[in-house]
């Protein structure tokens, strides 16, 4: 999956995760107050602005503008102190909108270049929370075929043990149908990442670290499957 020739992309300059998994943000509150309405929906929403695209290391468009409309739901279906202490469901939406060669002023002539459709769950286990995620990755712009995958996620997060933290997490993803690096077979990606800080009551610094492996046939290139994706 790739602009003509099939590769895929990711976001990987700007923005996120965050995700491929995705996480959901309360709404921002005045200080000092509580929230005048805890319910069990969170609508989450941005637009980001990058000049470079890559999709796990493989390169998509660093010509003109790219622009990043996202918006998610969030379901809190449980909350409790038992073994299991949460369990959320999230649906929402990715897109990637060019101006330049993948885009507008590309071959279709069309600014939008992608968008990404997913529905996952998470359960909360203490600080461990396990997740899985169904994505659909379509070009409107026809610049690549639907790719649909199946994904997987592990992350600790350790920041209430003290003031620093390395929160790791890993990522297991399948693809279901369509390859992203345009080969000739469905592949298995792993991600591993530490987003490691420090924290105090005004301000936190954390500087994230993944790397992205294939276990199969996911960087498939001229010499066959590469291992090594990026970092």
């Amino acid at each position: 999956m790739q602009r003509s020739n099939r590769a895929l992309r990711w976001l990987s300059v700007c923005a996120l995760m965050g995700l491929v998994s995705a996480a959901t943000i309360p709404p921002a509150r005045a200080q000092g107050s509580a929230d005048p309405n805890p319910g069990a929906l969170t609508l989450t929403g941005g637009f980001d602005f990058a000049n470079a695209y890559f999709f796990r290391g493989i390169f998509q468009d660093d010509t003109g503008v790219v622009m990043w409309p996202y918006g998610d739901l969030g379901f809190a279906l449980h909350s409790g102190n038992g073994l299991l202490k949460s369990v959320s469901v999230n649906i929402g939406t990715w897109n990637s909108l060019h101006t330049d060669d993948a885009g507008s002023d590309g071959p279709s002539g069309k600014l939008w270049y992608e968008s990404d459709f997913y529905a996952g769950a998470s359960f909360g286990f203490g600080s461990t929370t396990v997740g899985v995620t169904y994505t659909a990755y379509t070009s409107p712009n026809q610049a690549f075929g639907t790719v649909k995958e199946l994904s997987f996620r592990v992350g600790v997060d350790d920041s209430g043990l003290g003031k620093f933290s390395v929160r790791p997490y890993s990522l297991l993803a399948q693809e279901l149908d369509g390859q992203a690096d345009g080969g000739a077979n469905e592949g298995t990606y792993l991600e591993l990442g530490i987003g490691p800080g420090y924290s105090r009551s005004k301000f936190s610094l954390a500087v994230p670290v993944k790397v992205g492996l294939s276990l199969n046939d996911y960087y498939e290139g001229i010499s066959g499957d590469e291992t090594f994706g990026f970092l």
